[in-house]
């Protein structure tokens, strides 16, 4: 919330020493949130360390999918019959805002990598997954509008847009995030080599899952997520489950001893990857909401705006997470609160500007500004407000297993 102030008050509406044109700097825009979206999967996947065999992740993967392709829908059908869209356009309304944003998320998310409180857990595989889930149905707007080829009968769209860019994406990163790692603790517990690089083993590792994802026309979101999930899965040469602890400061020799011994490797790189990656994340999340404050003096605030936040924040996106997660074993106090805690931020920004990119409409382009903004700056302040007393309320009732 002081990030989205200080935006406003630097911007055209307070001193102007920002000027973030949504219509004259789209291409900027959509990079700068695009930038920090993949450097916020690659940490929520870092987070996730129960291997995909445990039961918790049934929640986050009917999150990220039904819950979230729901939602989509249901804000699809508010938009062609409560406010005059056209299909495509609706369509295109509920995939900017469907997605729960993984950069503004941080206080409801798993706090280690051992944190396996079943809240935060789906809370943060959802956020992890449901950026890259929802651009099919961005694809599915913007071919409705007549922008992008869905193929006879939607064939295509079904075949490439869902099917293989899903699929590939999530297999591209998988891959590559279990093969860097285990190469990089090869070469330090084999040939004392790769020690000292863990700054340049984050940004080349989401660099380049994200290039190869994008060179075979899958999703790169989804391939930068599985590559942070792969990559601390690799526990190759410890000799034990849990990492063994590590001192919190050790010395330059001792951080070499560490980095290159085969049962501390691996936790070593873990620790030194997860620590800068998250500066990053920190640093991507003032810079976003920074210029996101300061394009409110771009954007009006439409009526509309105040029945269709309260209907999507206290109806819409219930009614998806309950239909989403029918018959699973979760209690109700954390039902509520995956259903309250569908935070909207960066995730949103990089769609909207995705899609001005994409060449939609003047008119429609500035609806669905006013609309976007609104909804992720009344998000980040309800949700700013709320989140650590209900989040502190949970952790004394203690219900997070």
């Amino acid at each position: 919330m002081l990030y989205l102030a200080a935006g406003v008050a630097l911007g055209p509406a307070g001193w102007g020493l920002m000027w973030p044109d949504p219509f004259s700097n789209t291409i900027l825009l959509e990079r700068a949130t695009e930038i920090a979206l993949l450097i916020s999967l690659f940490a929520a996947g870092m987070k996730l360390s129960l291997p995909l065999s445990d039961a918790r992740w049934h929640l986050p993967l009917r999150l990220a999918f039904l819950s979230m392709a729901l939602t989509v829908a249901l804000i699809a059908v508010v938009g062609i019959f409560a406010l005059g869209l056209p299909p495509g356009a609706a369509v295109l309304l509920g995939a900017i805002l469907a997605p729960t944003d993984p950069v503004l998320a941080s206080d409801v998310q798993v706090e280690s990598a051992t944190d396996q409180d079943r809240l935060r857990f789906s809370l943060t595989g959802e956020g992890g997954l449901n950026d890259g889930t929802a651009f099919p149905f961005v694809m599915l707007g913007l071919g409705l509008l007549g922008l992008h080829d869905l193929g006879t009968l939607g064939w295509r769209w079904i075949a490439v847009d869902v099917l293989w860019a899903g699929a590939v994406g999530l297999g591209i990163g998988a891959v590559l995030g279990a093969a860097v790692g285990k190469l990089v603790v090869y070469l330090r517990v084999k040939h004392k080599e790769a020690v000292g690089a863990d700054e340049f083993l984050v940004l080349g590792l989401i660099a380049i899952s994200y290039g190869a994802a994008l060179l075979v026309h899958s999703y790169g979101f989804l391939a930068v997520f599985a590559a942070g999930l792969a990559l601390q899965r690799v526990r190759e040469h410890e000799q034990t489950e849990q990492p063994p602890k590590l001192e919190p400061t050790p010395g330059e020799d001792e951080q070499k001893d560490l980095a290159t011994h085969p049962a501390h490797a691996s936790a070593f790189m873990m620790r030194a990857v997860r620590g800068f990656n998250e500066q990053l994340e920190r640093i991507a999340e003032v810079a976003v909401v920074l210029v996101t404050g300061a394009m409110l003096a771009f954007a009006r605030f439409p009526l509309e705006s105040v029945w269709f936040i309260a209907l999507m924040f206290l109806i819409l996106r219930p009614v998806a997470v309950c239909l989403g997660l029918l018959g699973s074993r979760i209690g109700n106090d954390q039902r509520v609160l995956v259903s309250w805690f569908g935070i909207r931020g960066i995730g949103s920004i990089y769609y909207l500007m995705y899609v001005i990119n994409h060449g939609i409409a003047r008119e429609l382009a500035t609806f669905l500004l006013d609309l976007t903004l609104w909804v992720v700056t009344i998000s980040i302040i309800i949700h700013g407000i709320s989140v650590t007393p209900l989040m502190r309320a949970y952790t004394r009732r203690g219900t997070g297993k």
